[in-house]
């Protein structure tokens, strides 16, 4: 990609991925190796594929303060990826990996005195249920959330943010609706329920998306604008494609892409948001395992625009999209039907 020829570094790093073994994890840290930076991986688990890259591996849990603290020595410069992610589960769990495993990996930081700290967080910390259409990085956090990952990344931000004052350079990045091959979270959810998707409101709703490629990039960008310009600590970055579409003909091009039909069916907004709170109800007092085919946060999702603008992070980090949807469905498309 372009942008990776004009970053090279000027001499080897050691950095630590925390999640490196994930989707966007690992697309960092086929770039870093590519840079010949010394890589370290910190996650639950360990990832063969990491190894014959040449990455060193720790594996831990990120809420362990003494494991990471212990993975973070003679590191540079960390890109702190890991989080629990999903709308369904116990505020505990999303508390302790989301929240408790940053601020162990700000402490971490602190005590090893390293100087840069790339965050991933979500567009999803500000979403209020309405449109978000074109909104920078001003807009509030809402009063109120129907779901615990943005309100647990929200939570953690603030303390990256906070540390981003106290000595040590943040910069936060919230990349939307990352998809491309090797995606484990949003293309799998909708392949799997190909059969059982329905169109949440009157389907004109536009988003924006971020390919894996792009997101990895940025990150790397990130660190090395924050190094040259100290100014940037503790900014926060919107990041996607530039490119609004059609959330549902998106969609539709990923179950295309996948060789599956288009989503015909479809509901009011209303209706869905109901069918949520009712489904949460039930799941919550009955103890039943496993997500709600509907939730609230869910079907404001589906329903509403979200896409945002990114020329702050085009100014600062210098960020531009390598790789187009169009190009990126063609590279998913491969990928599903060669796996």
């Amino acid at each position: 990609m372009k942008n990776h020829e004009s970053i090279k570094a000027t001499a080897p790093l050691k950095v630590l991925v925390t999640g490196g073994g994930g989707f966007l994890g690992r697309a960092i840290v086929k770039l870093l190796v590519e840079r010949s930076n010394d890589v370290r991986s910190f996650s639950r688990n360990l990832y063969p594929e990491l190894t014959s890259m040449g990455v060193e591996q720790i594996q831990g849990d990120i809420c362990d303060k003494t494991g990471i603290e212990q993975a973070l020595m003679g590191v540079d410069l960390v890109f702190h990826t890991a989080a629990k992610p999903g709308i369904w589960g116990n505020y505990s769990d999303y508390y302790r990996t989301n929240v408790t495993g940053t601020q162990n990996v700000i402490a971490g930081c602190k005590k090893h005195n390293i100087s840069r700290l790339i965050y991933t967080s979500s567009p999803s910390v500000v979403f209020n249920g309405t449109d978000m259409e074109g909104v920078n990085e001003s807009v509030p956090y809402p009063a109120k959330y129907h779901a615990h990952y943005p309100r647990t990344k929200a939570i953690a931000e603030q303390y990256v943010i906070k540390a981003g004052g106290e000595g040590l350079m943040t910069i936060i990045l919230r990349p939307h609706l990352i998809w491309g091959p090797r995606d484990k979270h949003f293309v799998p959810r909708i392949i799997a329920r190909a059969k059982r998707l329905i169109k949440v409101g009157n389907g004109k709703n536009l988003v924006d998306t971020i390919y894996i490629d792009n997101a990895a990039d940025v990150h790397i960008l990130a660190a090395d604008r924050l190094e040259k310009n100290h100014k940037l600590s503790g900014n926060i970055y919107f990041i996607s494609q530039g490119d609004p579409v059609s959330l549902w003909d998106m969609i539709n091009d990923i179950l295309k892409a996948a060789g599956l039909a288009p989503v015909r069916r479809s509901m009011p907004r209303r209706m869905a948001w109901l069918i949520g709170v009712v489904l949460e109800f039930v799941c919550r007092n009955f103890k039943i395992s496993g997500e709600p085919q509907m939730t609230r946060f869910l079907a404001d999702e589906l329903a509403t625009a979200h896409w945002f603008d990114i020329s702050a992070a085009r100014k600062d980090l210098g960020y531009a999209p390598q790789i187009s949807i169009k190009e990126g469905l063609s590279r998913l498309e491969s990928w599903l039907q060669n796996k």
